[in-house]
């Protein structure tokens, strides 16, 4: 109604952004809590979820606390040293060098090599420039701009694997470099991929990108059982890694992630395909250009054969290199030889010890016996020593080291030497003044004390020389000058000579009762060649560290032991056991200057020929194993003699003779041996005591006035000739050759600097004269740290190789 007054209404509540019952209360008065949770203030849901402020400062604070572990983990990783295994290198054995007939030298070949993993370690200059690009196109794109890892690499695999993909890694060439250079093991849980990353990423700061690449290459497998670059490209192509070309880098670079698998020999088409990836990948990173890529086609590789390092005689020769080395060389020991990356140059002379395999070859096939075997169970030995300095020149001790590995050249106590031993009773004799001349009842049987024994077949002979009973290796005589002299002047004339077996000094070893090394006996005999000087038979001529230091030198001091007259004596003696006695009908015919003697011992269980020109001794025996392996047999006849009658029995004239003349005839051709050719003359040594045979006595030596000195000249044209010739020409003037050497920049390594006295000067025969051999240039001083022992793992302290 108009004009009414109307009561006034409140106004309604206005309302809150927020519905009711979500509306933020008042904040009661009181003490403000330190971390408001549950918020206080809401309700419901919104009082269990933390604020936006509170979100990001979590976000943040945990950022910074990853990143604080990642900077204190990076602070505290180091790098460890080295893996010891990354210094392993390929120890490789060396025949000897060999002389032409142009006088120039061909270096030795590979004989074997020692490893426990295959490796050469290569200077990264030497290489292509292609060759490491090859590697980074194929394994790490970004190697030459990352810093160790690859993030992008990281995620993405991360994100493969976790969503079920195939196993992806990630790892850069850097981490693949700390795996196998430092860790040396590989690594698949994400921890130990972390710590490599870590590692990664500060020896990419503390290395040069050149560093790391060239122990990468120098360090992975490549499959082939090769490690490193320069063994896989011996092991791929027959090349040494700085001539590889680029179609071969790049084929080695794409088997890198599986070398067995991919293998071309293994597999052609992967290997091809990855071949084809790499040089793709070259192009377009710009390390090759199109038309050098289309210039390259698909290496052929070499057919791969497995190492058995020991296979056939090559591997007795290898043991014994190994035998020396570990006996010689302070410390050496197998794992030093196989991890140390030497080069052991030996004294075997592979024309030379190929002629001994041919001709112990010709025996077992029955070339040599027209068609007629050895029994199986027979045994042959064969060694022939220089006698300049008692190197072993060849070395024959069985058919296949693998097969059996008893060297029968040095086994144990040896085999019966026979009648090789004769020639010892005989300088026992001339050394105590009985002369060639003297005479002695040949005839069979004969009776000494309680003792009787016949000659071979029960032949008579008479009355006799030494000389003849020398070529007819007469029993009756030997034994009768065998008590003369003495058993005990007999054995130790075999001592000085070179026999280490133990001797018995009784009446019968002058028949070789006792058991000896055939390469004693040709070191015995060499020491007849060289004019009494004696020297010890060695195999190893030198061994060189990695950096071509000297590590060490083979050989020792050789020493006189023998007269020269007497050995002149004794030499033309034992040449007529080739030119009229038991040698004659297989050695004679070579028309060399031969002296030797044949050998059998009794029952026929071994025979032998010992045989030596003024420049090499060689000894070849004979033996057979009994069927149960235990002891010796008789050794089993064959085949025909020269009048075509049946072979009875197995004398040292028979098959050991025609085996000596077969291995020898061609060997005496070669240069090397066949410019002296003639042993100083009979020296008829007079008698100095009674000659009368006695069983009780020994001969008094009677003293008589010396023959007055002959002298002669010191030959001439020794300087730059070879060692072994030089020395050959000395001990053929009759005089006594003392090595010494040094270094020189004028005169090749191994050849004679001077001499002293010079040449043509006249001395006394038998006289010392020097011989200065040259060691080639003196080696540049590099500053290094305190070398250990040859062959060991370096300190913390040495730096990795380059």
């Amino acid at each position: 109604m108009a004009g009414t007054n109307r009561r006034a209404q409140p106004a309604p509540p206005r309302r809150s952004a927020r519905s009711g019952s979500r509306a933020r209360q008042p904040e009661p008065k009181g003490k403000r809590r330190f971390f408001d949770y549950p918020r206080s203030g809401y309700k419901g849901l919104h009082r269990w979820l933390p604020s936006w402020r509170f979100m990001l400062g979590s976000f943040l604070t945990g950022v910074f606390l990853v990143a604080g572990a990642l900077v204190a983990a990076y602070a505290k990783v180091q790098p460890p040293l080295p893996s010891a295994e990354i210094f392993a290198e390929t120890t490789t054995v060396y025949y000897a060098d060999t002389l032409n007939a142009d006088g120039t030298t061909t270096p030795g070949a590979v004989m074997g090599t020692f490893a426990e993993q295959k490796r050469e370690i290569v200077d990264f200059a030497t290489l292509p420039e292609y060759v490491g690009n090859a590697v980074v196109a194929s394994e790490d794109r970004t190697f030459f701009t990352n810093s160790g890892v690859d993030i992008k690499g990281i995620g993405r695999a991360l994100l493969n694997n976790v969503s079920g993909g195939e196993t992806q890694g990630a790892s850069t060439l850097t981490q693949q470099y700390v795996e196998r250079y430092y860790v040396n093991k590989t690594t698949s849980d994400y921890l130990g991929k972390f710590n490599e990353a870590l590692l990664a990423v500060k020896i990419s700061r503390q290395e040069s990108k050149d560093e790391i690449l060239s122990r990468y290459l120098n360090t992975i497998y490549f499959g082939r059982d090769s490690y490193g670059i320069q063994a896989a490209a011996q092991s791929y192509f027959g090349v040494n890694a700085a001539d590889m070309t680029l179609s071969q880098a790049a084929l080695l670079a794409g088997i890198i992630p599986s070398p067995n698998n991919w293998d071309p020999a293994v597999k052609p088409d992967k290997a091809e395909q990855r071949w084809n990836r790499v040089l793709d990948i070259m192009v377009e990173d710009g390390w090759i250009t199109a038309a050098e890529r289309a210039q390259q086609t698909f290496p052929p590789v070499i057919v791969y054969t497995r190492s058995e390092t020991y296979r056939g005689p090559v591997g007795y020769l290898l043991e014994m290199v190994r035998d020396e080395l570990i006996a010689k060389v302070p410390a050496m020991t197998d794992e030093k030889l196989n991890r140390g990356g030497y080069a052991i140059h030996t004294t075997i002379q592979q024309p030379v010890q190929a002629a001994a395999e041919t001709a112990v070859g010709q025996l077992w096939d029955g070339t040599l016996a027209d068609g007629a075997v050895p029994n199986e169970r027979m045994k042959v030995a064969v060694a022939t020593v220089d006698p300049a300095d008692g190197a072993i020149v060849a070395l024959y001790g069985g058919k296949d080291y693998l097969v059996d590995a008893i060297n029968r050249a040095t086994y144990g106590d040896g085999v019966q030497a026979g009648s090789t031993f004769k020639p010892f009773t005989l300088v026992a004799a001339l050394e105590s003044g009985i002369p060639l001349t003297s005479t002695y009842d040949g005839n069979s049987p004969r009776t000494f004390g309680d003792w009787t024994l016949q000659n071979f077949s029960n032949t008579d002979f008479g009355t006799i020389d030494l000389v003849k009973a020398t070529a007819q290796s007469v029993n009756t005589v030997y034994a009768e000058l065998n008590i003369e002299v003495g058993p005990e002047k007999t054995v130790d004339v075999a001592t000085r000579a070179g026999i280490t077996t133990p001797m018995l000094a009784n009446p019968a070893n002058v028949l070789g009762t006792n058991g000896v090394h055939p390469l004693d006996m040709a070191a015995a005999y060499a020491t007849f060649a060289a004019q009494g000087w004696q020297a010890d038979p060695f195999i190893v001529r030198s061994m060189t560290n990695p950096d071509d230091t000297l590590a060490y030198q083979g050989g020792s001091e050789r020493s006189q032991k023998f007269k020269a007259d007497v050995m002149a004596d004794a030499t033309y003696a034992m040449t007529q056991v080739v030119e009229t006695g038991s040698g004659k009908q297989w050695v004679k015919p070579l028309g060399k200057p031969v002296a030797g003697k044949t050998g059998t011992s009794t029952e026929n269980k071994s025979a032998w020929f010992v045989g030596y020109t003024p420049t090499l001794a060689t000894a070849v025996a004979f033996s057979q194993v009994a069927e149960d392996g235990k002891g010796q047999d008789t050794i089993t006849p064959f085949g025909l003699d020269s009048r075509g009658r049946k072979i009875e029995e197995i004398t040292g004239g028979t098959w050991p003779s025609a085996l000596w003349a077969a291995y020898m005839g061609p060997v005496l051709d070669m240069p090397q041996f066949s410019k002296v050719t003639e042993f100083p003359p009979r020296a008829n040594i007079k008698a100095t005591a009674s000659p009368t045979p006695t069983m009780s006595e020994t001969p008094v030596e009677v003293p008589t006035e010396p023959p007055a000195p002959v002298q002669v000249a010191v030959p001439s044209n020794l300087v730059d000739k070879l060692e072994a010739d030089a020395t050959a020409a000395v001990l053929t003037a009759g005089l006594s050759p003392v090595v010494t050497s040094e270094y020189s920049d004028t005169v090749t390594k191994g050849r004679v600097i001077r001499t002293d006295p010079g040449s043509g000067a006249m001395v006394d025969t038998g006289a010392p004269v020097s011989l200065v051999i040259s060691l080639g240039p003196k080696p540049a001083e590099t500053p290094a740290p305190q070398p250990a022992v040859p062959g060991e793992t370096p300190s913390a302290a040495a730096s990795p190789p380059k």
